[in-house]
């Protein structure tokens, strides 16, 4: 290891001081980038060869890293021996040599505990990974990490790949950083204000996990942005305090300025939450309904490793739902992306509404990747629209979807032990019309008992779309 560890100190320390760089550089695309002269040298060490095969010409600075690609850099550098062990049943192609150097070496370990015989070289490296990868490498003894309550971020074994369009948001050069360092300095005002201004804002409010209770919900203004960021690091969770609404953001709410006469249908605020926790909001009896974490409509919206825990909306009432998120009209018909995210997870820590424990929406599609959803409940009664008598409601305990033409896809995502007092106990979707369509894909679905309807054949799903459901490689049982 300590040969590996040379080898890799001296390829950082040629690329952090400029190596000498061939004329004109060896790649087309990487001027005017402040990362240029590192991106140079590490072309000249041969750790890196190009993003476009055979001719190698460009290096693709703003492309993420998939985990095949960062083995091969971390093999270039280290100039890894070979081996002839192979311990992954999912890996072929160019990076195989790369990545089964670095199981030998032991610096993967592979990407499925406990089990570890898969590597998945297409998902993307997170900044989180790639610092267990380098202290691997670099022989470093680990820190011991900071304890989040409650159940992990996402699928576990989710490792479907992630469009560039879904995936984390860059915050490189953020333009507002709540706190200084100090847990006493990230306030419920502090959020409040940030969120108002817009742009890429993070957290800094020292090295533990701390959770700021929310006096008020924050609230997006549709002129500021137009991309707007709101990053917890992962250790930072907003708290409704049983009381308020998290996140608000409404493009046809003129308390938030109406920038376009077709406010139902504009490409902005673009809005991003991520690495966030998101408990106990509550939105019971507020105008408009639903959302108990996060209310959204308009522009575009998605939530990229993040969790919803014992969050609320009204008891009851039909088309009242999204205990932890509500959304309404994004631009164009465009889906909604959850990606990585975590929506109750264990006992005791389910969202609660009428309709739509997890999700809920009227007319917004959504594509749903390497999530989980457990342990929501739709608790109103008398399904949606209301029988005579009843108040309404009790549909969708995981994902409550209603309007005309939309689609729900679900792609590597666990949804078991949730509950519908009446239809889906799992997922509610109709289509009005019948032009919208449910798809999902390498997903489990079981344990979402519905008391009162659910589709033939489908346990936990209450579906009326467009042909039938697609289901592939997935496992839908009582």
């Amino acid at each position: 290891m300590t040969l590996l560890i040379g080898s890799l100190m001296l390829s950082m320390g040629t690329a952090a001081v400029g190596a000498d760089l061939p004329p004109g550089g060896t790649f087309l695309d990487d001027d005017h980038s402040v990362h240029e002269s590192a991106i140079e040298a590490i072309a000249a060490e041969g750790i890196t060869l190009g993003c476009n095969p055979p001719a190698n010409d460009r290096y693709c600075p703003q492309n993420p890293v998939t985990r095949g690609q960062m083995a091969a850099f971390l093999d270039r550098a280290l100039k890894l021996p070979p081996t002839t062990q192979a311990p992954f049943n999912d890996v072929s192609g160019v990076f195989t040599d790369s990545i089964n150097r670095l199981a030998a070496a032991g610096i993967t370990l592979g990407c499925n505990p406990p089990a570890n015989d898969r590597y998945c070289p297409q998902k993307l490296i997170t900044r989180a990974e790639m610092a267990t990868f380098l202290t691997r490498a670099l022989g470093l003894t680990p820190l011991t990490p900071p304890v989040r309550p409650g159940p992990p971020t996402g699928n576990p074994d989710g490792n479907a790949v992630v469009p560039a369009e879904a995936q984390a948001e860059s915050v490189f050069n953020p333009d507002i950083v709540i706190g200084n360092g100090t847990p006493a300095s990230c306030t419920s005002a502090a959020v409040v204000d940030a969120v108002a201004q817009g742009g890429v804002i993070v957290f800094d409010c020292g090295p533990d996990p701390i959770t700021i209770e929310m006096m008020e919900p924050a609230k997006v203004f549709n002129n500021t942005g137009p991309e707007i960021v709101i990053d917890g690091g992962g250790l930072v969770t907003l708290s409704g305090r049983n009381q308020n609404r998290i996140l608000y953001m409404n493009t046809c709410d003129p308390d938030l300025i109406w920038t376009t006469p077709h406010c139902q249908n504009q490409d902005h605020p673009r809005l991003t939450v991520q690495n966030l926790t998101f408990v106990n909001g509550n939105s019971k009896g507020d105008d408009p309904d639903g959302g108990g974490a996060i209310w959204v409509r308009g522009g575009r919206f998605k939530i990229v490793n993040s969790r919803f825990f014992n969050n609320v909306c009204d008891d009851v009432g039909p088309d009242v739902g999204g205990a932890a998120v509500r959304v309404f009209s994004q631009y164009q018909g465009l889906p909604v992306y959850v990606v990585n995210s975590t929506f109750g997870g264990a006992e005791g820590y389910g969202n609660v509404c009428s309709n739509g424990g997890g999700l809920s929406s009227i007319g917004v599609s959504y594509t749903v990747i390497n999530s989980l959803f457990t342990h929501n409940l739709a608790i109103g009664n008398g399904a949606n629209p209301s029988r005579g008598g009843t108040p309404g409601g009790g549909s969708g305990g995981a994902i409550y979807n209603d309007g005309n033409t939309f689609t729900l896809k679900i792609v590597d995502t666990v949804i078991e032990d949730n509950h519908a007092n009446e239809g889906g106990g799992a997922i509610f979707f109709v289509s009005n019309d019948r032009s919208g369509n449910l798809r999902i894909e390498d997903s489990t679905l079981r344990r979402n008992p519905s008391d009162g309807f659910e589709t033939r054949g489908f346990p936990g799903i209450f579906y009326l779309g467009s042909g039938p459901i697609q289901v592939v490689n997935s496992t839908i049982e009582e």
